[in-house]
């Protein structure tokens, strides 16, 4: 792609995604998630009904009678986008790879945090981190991110989603909104050659991620990867790992048999993903985002008013 096709495609993105934003989404980005962080304001004298837990015990201590600390709601936020570019997100079966639906789905939410005046962070990874580009504000910050979602081109093709979280939590030292986007199809080659990670561990650093910040899973999925079409012998070849597998897609008993795996690994995950406690959206490829994307956030809204 010569400089002026990117140039043209970072702008349809944006003039595509800034529509989504104004016209579909409506604010729902930003009222599921503003208030979340807290910055110390002042100290004043316990009030009864004042929450025991802001009492500031040395300076009670001190003065001889309680004091509590006062909080103001952090009205900035910051957003990081992590996004899986491993070597299963070039695959799509209608008009777009999981790699260019991850790159809209991400410039909806960074042109929807930018609108917001909040920073945006962005974060490529595959069973290595790939690209961290810390988070800052403005338009052509958020261009710059759009350009690396459509043009990064990944050293690895394997997938680590507990490291890539790993590093955020080094990396990220104050409260933020991780949208991890991820198809869940971590290789095998990458789990046994680089990290061990098992499915206990991405439980378990999904929850640490979610304690420490506000974790969303946009789960992108290719409905053609849960069933096959009966076009006589296929090869399957996992991209991540070049593992090939040949099957009869005539019989009809191996189509099923394919669907009921299918059907059965995404039960798992979701099953998983339900143990982490945190927000998940499975988002399809061949279908629009944007309405899915915006009752989703007005949902979560209703749930922690309520």
């Amino acid at each position: 792609m010569t400089l002026s096709e990117l140039l043209e495609s970072v702008r349809r993105v944006e003039v595509r995604t800034n529509r989504l934003v104004n016209d579909t989404m409506g604010g729902a980005y930003l009222s599921g998630f503003k208030g979340r962080g807290m910055d110390f304001e002042e100290l004043r004298e316990y009030i009864p009904g004042d929450d025991v837990r802001n009492i500031d015990w040395n300076v009670t201590h001190r003065l001889g009678r309680p004091f509590v600390k006062r909080f103001r709601e952090e009205r900035e936020l910051t957003a990081v986008l992590a996004v899986d570019v491993s070597a299963s997100s070039s695959f799509g079966s209608a008009d777009r790879t999981k790699r260019e639906f991850a790159a809209e789905i991400a410039a909806t939410l960074a042109f929807s945090a930018a609108k917001n005046g909040d920073k945006v962070a962005l974060l490529l990874f595959t069973n290595e981190v790939e690209l961290f580009i810390p988070p800052r504000k403005g338009r052509r910050h958020i261009l710059r991110l759009v350009r690396e979602l459509l043009m990064y081109k990944p050293r690895q093709r394997g997938t680590d989603i507990s490291g890539a979280l790993v590093f955020l939590n080094h990396v990220l030292h104050r409260r933020a909104l991780v949208f991890l986007l991820t198809d869940f199809l971590p290789s095998t080659a990458a789990t046994e050659a680089s990290n061990p990670t098992n499915r206990r561990e991405i439980v378990a650093e999904l929850g640490l991620t979610n304690i420490r910040h506000d974790v969303v899973c946009l789960h992108l999925h290719d409905p053609r990867e849960s069933e096959l079409p009966d076009a006589g012998l296929v090869t399957i070849e996992d991209a991540e790992t070049g593992e090939q597998l040949e099957l009869d897609s005539s019989r009809s008993r191996v189509r099923k048999r394919f669907a009921t795996a299918n059907t059965e690994r995404l039960a798992s995950l979701d099953h998983i993903l339900n143990r982490t406690g945190v927000d998940t959206l499975r988002l399809k490829t061949t279908e629009p985002f944007a309405p899915v994307l915006q009752r989703f956030f007005e949902i979560r809204r209703g749930r922690r008013r309520g």
